[in-house]
């Protein structure tokens, strides 16, 4: 088997982060500026955190008051993760008020499916392809399920409410990522990409073909040529738009008479979740949950 040098690392998220604002995606993944930890996220973190171990019952077991009752469990297994979390309420644990919020969500999970009544066959799976050229694509998937045909489907959680039509080709881009990942790893086109909408209940569907998979693959090639230049050139452009009013790194961005730290130079980026930051939280997902903050 032919080995490929890996010369940098793409995550769904961080390719996100770069299309949406250049200069947010240096900050958080090159200067690694801590951010303010958001309920939002918290949320999410702690929704499919329950929504996963529940797979670790007996299918009879898979109710919604017990997957609520696991809530508080879970919440403590964050912390011990990523105890910035904990600052978010006054003593360290979390109120009634928002642990119920998070029941919420849960019980909505079980209106659109039963998890009584199949076995996933990967949950939040670390998925990892490089690309010939020595790109490393990488990614938790949340759920990949395979039919008795073995057809495969992408599943995706999202703890906030569906976006509006013109939105949905971005929240779908996601699911395009983890499904060239499967495709690369196991030479299998999904039959499905789901994305499920537990802030309101609705079930985003999309069946890909090859050739979107390999149009996915050139989008990816080309945002990281375009991170590549911007290492090297340290020229990082902000994008100002409706979003940056729920930035944190406002205060340093130029397009609001900010000044960003000094460039630290190429060969300082990572792609995995950032110090501060609790899962993995898209813009747009962050803003649905919650209008105060951009996840």
């Amino acid at each position: 088997m032919r080995q490929v040098e890996v010369r940098g690392s793409l995550s769904p998220s961080r390719a996100a982060d770069f299309r949406s604002c250049a200069l947010a995606y240096r900050f958080r993944t090159v200067d690694r500026l801590p951010e303010t930890p958001s309920a939002a996220a918290a949320r999410g973190t702690l929704v499919h955190r329950v929504l996963e171990r529940l797979f670790d019952l007996p299918a009879s077991e898979r109710t919604p008051a017990v997957a609520v009752a696991m809530l508080p469990a879970a919440w403590t297994e964050m912390v011990e993760v990523e105890p910035v979390v904990a600052t978010l309420f006054d003593d360290g644990r979390p109120d009634a008020q928002w642990l119920a919020s998070c029941g919420e969500v849960v019980r909505r999970w079980f209106t659109l499916e039963d998890p009584r009544g199949f076995e996933p066959l990967m949950r939040e799976e670390l998925v990892e392809a490089v690309l010939d050229d020595g790109l490393l694509l990488r990614g938790v998937v949340d759920r990949i399920d395979e039919a008795a045909d073995g057809t495969v489907t992408v599943v995706d959680y999202k703890t906030g409410s569906a976006p509006p039509p013109e939105r949905e080709g971005g929240a779908m881009f996601q699911l395009r990522f983890y499904a060239l990942l499967l495709w690369l790893t196991r030479e299998q086109e999904p039959a499905r990409l789901r994305l499920l909408y537990l802030g309101n209940g609705e079930v985003l569907e999309y069946r890909p073909d090859r050739s979107e998979l390999q149009a996915t693959r050139r989008l990816l090639m080309r945002i990281w040529e375009a991170i590549a230049l911007a290492r090297e050139t340290g020229d990082f452009e902000p994008n100002p738009g409706p979003l940056c009013r729920w930035c944190d790194y406002q205060p340093l961005c130029p397009a609001f008479g900010g000044t960003p730290p000094p460039y630290p130079g190429p060969g300082t980026e990572q792609s995995g979740p950032q110090s501060g930051q609790v899962g993995d939280v898209e813009p747009d997902q962050a803003v649905a949950e919650d209008p105060l903050r951009r996840g």
